[in-house]
């Protein structure tokens, strides 16, 4: 019971600095100065012809000069052919030159030399952008001395419990990267929305060091920036730039997906992030524990209730605040969200260490 209080008590403190870090980042919702960045759009992509249209839909949507931005397609050896549509746009498919055992590095790699712009920004082909979020980023630029931004992901999702039991998930691991930033200690970032500039990954010498690693083409070379200039890594705090996309359609396919997140963590250069993650996985181990022994004896019932409940309320905070901010709708399932979490989630982290997963087709190891 004393190391449960304690690994209970950790926990609480890490949520809490969490909930208090997203408060310190500010909304950002400047679109009110002239256009001037030039990005190219980075998206790898592997049997995606269902997807590609309704993103390149999107991007035919910005509130942007077309001038100003070029779309560089990268195809990881789909077994589908995918052609371009008639556009205004300047949109480009390239061939991915695979040299490591990540592919979505490799693809990344692959498009640098072609790129003329100053900016680089990353997005997956299962994704839809918002009209203004090329203008955001711009005036951000324009704002602020900064040479990485990473930006906010979400789900279109149904009401059904799986979907909405992603939302949920989503919202907190959304709510651990805005709060770890607005702490100073950003760790985490989702290369479904991250922009960086050319000279930034040539600087860093791009996934050098983590190539081995199939995920991560994200955290990485997040993390790899802050140690080099964390004042110039920013996160985007902002409506105007919440990049969305699909939730997986089945639970297994979302244990194969969160077992590809988890695999990366052991490699963190981030000592936080690698302290966030081993109390988070404490705390979800002991709460466990505690539901088990609520249900089978009647010894410390009180205090082990009341450490059960506490955790509920503290996680439901960031998720509810995070939430809010992702899509401002109505969150169903939470409280058996919160009561199933920590199981999948423990399962996740365990299986990690040892297993497999499969990812587009193919199968990893860690």
């Amino acid at each position: 019971m004393f190391f449960t209080i304690i690994i209970s008590s950790l926990y609480f403190v890490a949520i809490a600095l969490l909930i208090y870090g997203f408060t310190k980042i500010k909304n950002y919702d400047s679109i009110g100065l002239k256009p001037k960045t030039k990005f190219t759009i980075v998206v790898p992509f592997r049997n995606e012809a269902k997807n590609l249209p309704l993103l390149l839909d999107s991007f035919s949507r910005l509130n942007y000069p077309n001038k100003l931005f070029e779309i560089l397609l990268v195809d990881d050896e789909s077994d589908e052919i995918f052609g371009l549509p008639n556009s205004a746009l300047s949109i480009r498919i390239i061939k991915n030159n695979r040299v490591s055992k990540s592919p979505k590095k490799d693809a990344i790699t692959t498009a640098i030399p072609l790129i003329k712009t100053d900016w680089i920004i990353t997005t997956d082909a299962d994704c839809t952008v918002p009209e203004n979020w090329l203008l955001t980023l711009d005036n951000y630029i324009q704002t602020h001395n900064v040479t990485m931004i990473a930006g906010a992901v979400t789900y279109e999702c149904n009401t059904t419990f799986l979907q909405q039991f992603q939302q949920l998930d989503i919202a907190s691991l959304q709510g651990a990267t805005i709060g770890s930033f607005g702490i100073g200690q950003g760790f985490m970032c989702n290369g479904a929305n991250l922009a960086y500039t050319k000279s930034l990954f040539t600087a860093l010498n791009g996934f050098d060091g983590n190539d081995k690693i199939a995920s991560g083409d994200d955290v990485f070379l997040l993390q790899k920036a802050i140690n080099r200039a964390p004042n110039d890594v920013h996160y985007l705090k902002s409506k105007n730039t919440i990049v969305t996309t699909q939730p997986l359609n089945n639970w297994t396919a979302l244990f194969h997906q969160r077992v590809r997140w988890a695999s990366k963590t052991g490699s963190y250069q981030s000592d936080f992030g690698k302290i966030l993650a081993l109390i988070v996985f404490a705390g979800n181990v002991c709460w466990i524990i505690m539901f088990i022994f609520l249900l089978i004896t009647n010894i410390n019932k009180h205090i082990i209730l009341l450490l059960i409940l506490l955790k509920i309320i503290i996680d439901s905070v960031l998720i509810l605040q995070s939430n809010h901010f992702l899509n401002s709708r109505k969150t169903s399932y939470l409280l058996l969200s919160n009561i199933l979490y920590p199981f999948f989630s423990v399962s996740v982290a365990l299986y990690s260490l040892f297993g497999k997963y499969e990812w587009k087709g193919r199968q990893f190891t860690k």
